[in-house]
C-alpha cells in the first residue's frame, strides 16, 4: 500500500473512533427536564433553572418555554442542585442523574416559604406540607417540628427522610391507638361504680375486669409503636411533647400498676375478705392513671 492511501485508512480508522467514543460519552450522559409552576398550576416561561454538579461544582443554565418546560442534556451522572427563582417564588432541589438517563424533575415555587427538596433516582415533586401538619382545629396529629425536629432535619437526605417518615407513621399509629384505647379505658373507669360489690361474680365485675384487659392490651400496643419508632440524634424535644412524654412516667406504671392492684383486690374480695392492704390503692391509682393518659392526649392536640 501506498503511503498516501495508508495514511488515508489510518485517518479514517482515527476518525471512527474518535466518533464512537463520542458517541459513546453522549449516551453515558444523562437528559434532565421537567416543569416549572406556581403554587396555583400555572406554567410559568422565561424562568431561568440552573443546574449544578454537586461533586465538580460545574453549572449550566436554560430558561422555560412558553408551557413552563424546560430541558439540560449531555449531564454527566452524579448528584446535581437544581435551582430556580422568579418572582412567583423560588425552589432549590436535588437530584441524582444516572448514566443514559432521561429524568425528570417539575419544580413548584412556594410564594410562602421556599424550602428545599431532596429528589433520588427519578423523583416526582412534592410540596413540604405533606409532611404531618401541627395541631390546630383541624388537625389533631403533632408535625415533625412539634416532635423536635428543625425543617433542616425534615429536607436532608433520602436516607434521612426514610427514618423520619417511618417515626412520623409510628408516631401516628400510637397517637390513633391511644384515641382508640380511650374508649375502653372510660368504660372501664364507669363499670367500676357496680364493680365494688360484695357478689366478686356479678355480671358489671366481670364485665369491669374484661374492660380491664381490652385496656391494657390496647394501651400495650400504643406504648410499642412510640418505644419502637425511630430515635433522631441531636433532635430537641420541646413544648407539648415534652409534656406529653412526662406524662407517660405517671400512666406507663399506673397502667402495669392498676391490674395488678385490681387482681389483688379481686382475690381478697372472692375470699370473703374487705379489701385491705395496698389493694386498697386500686381505685385511686387507676384514676390518676386514667387523668394522665387523658392529660397526654389533650397535650398533643393544642399548641403553648
Amino acid at each position: 500500500m501506498n503511503p498516501k492511501a495508508a495514511k488515508l485508512v489510518l485517518g479514517l480508522v482515527l476518525i471512527f473512533v474518535l466518533h464512537s467514543q463520542s458517541l459513546r460519552a453522549q449516551e453515558a450522559n444523562a437528559t434532565l427536564s421537567g416543569t416549572v409552576t406556581d403554587h396555583t398550576g400555572r406554567a410559568l416561561s422565561d424562568v431561568k433553572v440552573s443546574v449544578k454538579n454537586l461533586n465538580t461544582g460545574q453549572s449550566a443554565d436554560t430558561q422555560t418555554n412558553s408551557d413552563g418546560l424546560y430541558t439540560v442534556s449531555n449531564l454527566a451522572p452524579g448528584d446535581y442542585e437544581v435551582s430556580v427563582s422568579a418572582a412567583e417564588g423560588a425552589r432549590v432541589s436535588q437530584v441524582t442523574l444516572t448514566a443514559g438517563a432521561a429524568q425528570k424533575l417539575d419544580l413548584v415555587l412556594d410564594v410562602v416559604s421556599p424550602s428545599t427538596e431532596v429528589q433520588v433516582g427519578t423523583p416526582t415533586s412534592a410540596p413540604a406540607n405533606t409532611l404531618p401538619n401541627a395541631p390546630s382545629s383541624s388537625k389533631t396529629e403533632p408535625s415533625l417540628e412539634d416532635l423536635g425536629f428543625s425543617k433542616t432535619e425534615t429536607q436532608s437526605n433520602a436516607a434521612q427522610q426514610a427514618l423520619l417518615d417511618k417515626r412520623t407513621h409510628m408516631l401516628k399509629m400510637h397517637q390513633r391507638m391511644g384515641l382508640i384505647t380511650t374508649v375502653p379505658l372510660l368504660a372501664t373507669l364507669i363499670t367500676s361504680v357496680n364493680a365494688g360489690g360484695k357478689n366478686t361474680s356479678t355480671t358489671s365485675r366481670d364485665l369491669h375486669v374484661a374492660l380491664g384487659a381490652l385496656t391494657g392490651d390496647l394501651y400495650g400496643i400504643t406504648a410499642y409503636y412510640a418505644i419502637r419508632a425511630p430515635k433522631i440524634p441531636g433532635t430537641e424535644t420541646r413544648g407539648p411533647i415534652r409534656l406529653h412524654k412526662a406524662l407517660a412516667w405517671i400512666h406507663g406504671p399506673g397502667m402495669i400498676l392498676t391490674p395488678i392492684l385490681g387482681a389483688m383486690a379481686f382475690q381478697q374480695k372472692n375470699n370473703g375478705e374487705k379489701v385491705h392492704g395496698i389493694a386498697a390503692a386500686h381505685g385511686p391509682v387507676a384514676i390518676v392513671t386514667a387523668g394522665a393518659f387523658g392529660a397526654a392526649l389533650l397535650s398533643v392536640s393544642m399548641k403553648f
